[in-house]
């Protein structure tokens, strides 16, 4: 059995190996990512061994497409994924592991976020409390059983017991990777949620800023099962094919998340099914064709991207990086390029591949747990104070 002294001499070593294992809003799957992290904090750095998206199982994801509706799913079913999803993540950890070469013994770590089935940033009051809540599922004890290695897991909650919203989490591997000494930066992630980074030039970790946009994929997704019965708008062929609505989008835009001064997050609690339901039954009613529909949700993304910019960043942008799945669909890319007015280019370009970057950003944020490094961003998340994020279990 493996005691806490295994915790100390991984801290004593040079360089540690590490598996980070990410779920986002979509629930495609389990992305895990073996890499090499030497130091930590400002002067960590992270090379990127190999990386994968293993599936969910398509029972698997509509179980938890479920559990996403707020109260359609009980306490049971809820108990039932966690266990279920954990083994899920520890087949695409020793699945990583197998594909890199490694022996599990090689290993040091292995960071998960587990899949959020609950995301709730917005202050409640109860029993003279004031308090926030989140819940990711995939437990970290079915893992760290079933790889043999140590598991830091469920990230955001030291920041909400610090005053936080517990997201963003990206804006600390923006930080130390990919802060630039000449350049403003914005690192630009469109998942099922959009969200950003802003890295002044120079900047300290104090003048980051970072809060999600709104909607990424989610709705555009939505609306190409609905109408095309597709997974996903492949290239942004349907928008591409159809004419945005501009009464509907200003409709669409006058929702007040948009006006929100950050920090603030979102997730499928404000923009998921029921909201997309509603937006097409509106655009239903106003008898617009399935593609205009497409085009009109994916112009949404765009134009809350743009307005979160012009609207909520303190200074100027000189390039932004785009990454997640987004990135893939080139007529998104396109409209957001022409209505920035400013470069725009692959994440890729900074040395990572953008299907890797929450992966390891969960290793990273492994890696500072071990090593008793704060590693939220209280500018981004609304925070009091500094945290170290995460839970250690132990096999």
């Amino acid at each position: 059995m493996m005691g806490y002294d295994h915790v100390q001499r991984l801290r004593e070593k040079s360089a540690r190996l590490v598996v980070g294992l990410m779920s986002g809003t979509s629930a495609d799957g389990v992305t895990a990512a073996v890499s090499m992290i030497t130091g930590t904090g400002v002067d960590a750095e992270v090379r990127l061994i190999t990386y994968r998206t293993y599936p969910y199982p398509a029972a698997v994801r509509e179980r938890l497409f479920t559990l996403f509706k707020d109260g359609a799913s009980g306490l049971s079913e809820t108990s039932e994924l966690n266990m279920l999803v954990g083994h899920l993540f520890a087949d695409a950890a020793n699945g990583i592991i197998g594909e890199a070469g490694l022996d599990p013994r090689e290993i040091d770590l292995v960071g998960s976020h587990g899949q959020t089935v609950w995301h709730q940033p917005m202050l409640k009051e109860a029993a003279g409390h004031l308090y926030r809540s989140t819940k990711q599922i995939g437990e970290p004890a079915v893992i760290a059983a079933r790889t043999r290695l140590p598991v830091v897991a469920d990230f955001r909650k030291a920041d909400i017991a610090a005053g936080g919203e517990g997201a963003p989490l990206t804006p600390y591997l923006d930080y130390v990777l990919h802060r630039s000494s000449k350049a403003h930066r914005v690192l630009q992630n469109i998942g099922g949620i959009a969200n950003l980074t802003y890295l002044p030039a120079g900047c300290g970790i104090g003048d980051v800023v970072a809060f999600d946009t709104g909607p990424g994929n989610m709705i555009i997704d939505a609306a190409a099962k609905r109408y095309a019965g597709l997974s996903q708008d492949v290239d942004g062929e349907l928008a591409r094919s159809g004419e945005p609505n501009k009464a509907l989008l200003e409709e669409l835009l006058m929702h007040p998340y948009y006006d929100r001064k950050p920090p603030k997050s979102t997730g499928r609690e404000v923009f998921g099914e029921q909201y997309a339901i509603e937006v097409f039954n509106r655009a239903d009613a106003q008898g617009l064709s399935p593609v205009d529909v497409v085009a009109t949700v994916t112009e949404l993304t765009v134009e809350s991207i743009a307005r979160a910019y012009e609207g909520h960043l303190p200074g100027p942008i000189d390039e932004a990086y785009i990454s997640g799945g987004g990135s893939r669909n080139t007529y998104l890319v396109e409209r957001l390029r022409h209505r920035l007015g400013t470069s725009v280019h692959d994440y890729s370009l900074l040395g990572y591949p953008s299907e890797a970057k929450e992966a390891l950003l969960m290793a990273l944020l492994a890696n500072e747990h071990i090593m008793g490094t704060p590693c939220n961003v209280p500018a981004s998340t609304g925070a009091d104070r500094r945290a170290v994020l995460g839970y250690l279990t132990l096999p």
